[in-house]
Order: structure tokens, then sequence, then C-alpha cells
């Protein structure tokens, strides 16, 4: 009976190793409630905003417009002829949606080679990294979640090429996201 209980607690020890949760927090639209049901996510944002400057609440409303806070997320299927599967839209994959060729840059970089996508902590600080890049090259505040969202979108490059200005849905998209993360930031104060 013993070596069947070490079986199973090795594989609920092994399963709890897991880079995050696949499914998002209950109440998405309440910052407190987030923070309550995933504590982990409170600690990464927190020692993000320490390390890079990033606000708690800039890095929430950007995790939820990403990925509604699932730890596997990706893109969308792409489809010949509408019916045969043929790839993802883009390499983008995680909590923050980075890129293959964006997260690979942070990881050398930061000398974080062993980095993941999936997990919260590794997560929040790719996008303090990048959003401190983008401040440090266009000058575009930590606190402006508006524009920061712009450039994480769109890349810096696009972002300094005005590439947003053609399109109408992503600045209203983006407005959408410097309204959550005004929320989130009303909401975080009082919990």
């Amino acid at each position: 009976m013993s070596k069947l209980f070490r079986a199973l607690a090795l594989v609920l020890l092994a399963a709890s190793c897991g880079g995050g949760s696949d499914t998002a927090p209950n109440q998405l639209d309440n910052a407190c409630s987030i923070v309550r049901e995933r504590p982990e996510y409170l600690r990464a944002f927190r020692a993000t905003e320490r390390k890079y400057g990033v606000p708690v609440h800039v890095q929430m409303a950007t995790i939820y417009q990403e990925s509604r806070f699932i730890s596997d997320a990706r893109t969308p299927n792409r489809y010949a002829a509408g019916v045969i599967p043929i790839g993802r839209q883009s390499s983008a994959f995680g909590y923050s949606q980075a890129l293959d060729g964006t997260w690979e840059e942070y990881q050398r970089e930061t000398g974080k080679r062993s980095s993941r996508r999936d997990r919260i902590g590794d997560a929040t600080d790719f996008m303090g990294w990048y959003m401190t890049k983008t401040y440090e090259g266009l000058g575009v505040p930590l606190t402006d979640t508006r524009n920061q969202y712009l450039a994480y979108h769109e890349g810096r490059t696009g972002y300094a090429r005005g590439t947003y200005n053609s399109k109408p849905w992503l600045l209203r998209v983006a407005g959408e996201v410097d309204a959550r993360s005004d929320m989130y930031a009303v909401q975080l104060r009082s919990c």
C-alpha cells in the first residue's frame, strides 16, 4: 500500500510542476478576484513591477487582452480551402502571446534560457522587459497602457511607423485595454 501511495504522490507532484493553469480565473472583470484566486499571479506582477517599473494593472490588462489569463493560449489555426488545417496564424503562445523570435531574443538578452511562456512569472518578466525596451527606444511611458499595448501588438518598429493608424479595430482594442487597465487599477486599490 505504501508503494501505491508513494507512486500516487509522485504523480501528483509531477502534475503540479506544470507550466500554469490552462483555465482562466473565474471573474476576469474583477482584479481582486483574480489575485485572490491565483495569488501566484500577484506575486509575479509585483516582481515585474519592482524589477521594471511596469504597474500591475498595466500587466494585467495586457495579459487579459492577449490570452484571457490562459497559460497555453495559442492563435487560431489557418485553413486551406476552408477545411484543411495548415498551421497557426502565428507562433504567439502563452500568457503574453510572445512570438517565438521575440521570446528567443528575451531569453538571450536576459540569460533566462529555461523560461517558458506558459509560466506566469516568466510571462510577466517578458512583458516588463519588452515594455521597458519600448520606453527606452520610443519614449512610451510604462504607465501609458494604450500606447504600450499598441507597441506590444505591432512590435516597436511597427509602432514607430504608425502601422496601427490603418487598423481601426486595433485602435479600438487598445482603447479597451486602456479602460480595463484603469478599471483594474481602481479595483486593486480596494483589495
